[in-house]
Order: C-alpha cells, then sequence, then structure tokens
C-alpha cells in the first residue's frame, strides 16, 4: 500500500499518514482507498497545498498539508508520474504535471503536460 505521510522535522514526529491511489477493482468490491504503489513526489505550494500525481490510479490531487484531507483531485490521462511544477504569471499560480504513464506501472502511456490554475485567494 502506497501512503503519503507529513513529518515535523522539527519534532521528527508524523504527523499524518493516509493511502494514496486505489485500485478500481477492489474499489468497485467496496474497498476503499487502499493506496497503490508509487513513482513520483509532490510539491507543496505557500497556501498549504500538497500536490502529487504518483498513484497508479492515475489521478492528481489537492491535498491540505495540516491533515492529510484530499481536498481535490483530477483524473489524468494516464499516470503522473512525475513531480509537478509551480510558476507564477502575470501574478496568478500555477501547477504543472506531466502526464506520461507506461513504464513500471505498466499502465497506458501518452505525453501530456496539464497545467491547473490555483485559486486566488
Amino acid at each position: 500500500m502506497g501512503t503519503l505521510n507529513a513529518v515535523d522535522m522539527n519534532l521528527g514526529e508524523l504527523v499524518w499518514k493516509i493511502p494514496l491511489g486505489q485500485f478500481p477493482e477492489l474499489a468497485a468490491k467496496g474497498f476503499g482507498n487502499t493506496g497503490t504503489q508509487l513513482f513520483g513526489g509532490g510539491i507543496v505550494t505557500p497556501g498549504g497545498l500538497v500536490f502529487i500525481g504518483a498513484s497508479q490510479d492515475e489521478k492528481f490531487r489537492a491535498i491540505d498539508k495540516k491533515t492529510g484531507e484530499i481536498l481535490w483531485e483530477y483524473q489524468l490521462p494516464c499516470g503522473g508520474y512525475a513531480t509537478p511544477a509551480t510558476y507564477m504569471v502575470d501574478g496568478k499560480q500555477y501547477v504543472v504535471i506531466a502526464a506520461g504513464g507506461g513504464g513500471r506501472q505498466r499502465t497506458k502511456a501518452g505525453d501530456y503536460y496539464i497545467a491547473f490554475a490555483l485559486p486566488e485567494d
């Protein structure tokens, strides 16, 4: 099971831990968020959002860095097994992820870059 963990680096303590990703076959049988094998990293925005693809279910997620709550998810056209990037244009923040799939995850392959605009405060 793949998990995403938050650690307080000042105290060296685990703050939260959540399973990341799910297998559709298991979800169809009533098993919830089981976690999947993960490839790729995440980023944290100054506003406190963790953005991560990495999971075998090919979803891109925004997670509250304080609680671990999944706030938003988007079904990518193929796996986002890359660390996202963030950038600003004219004062507006964007997050982009490369979705190429394939590889060791053995999911469908593609060649996408998908960018999302973050809401303004």
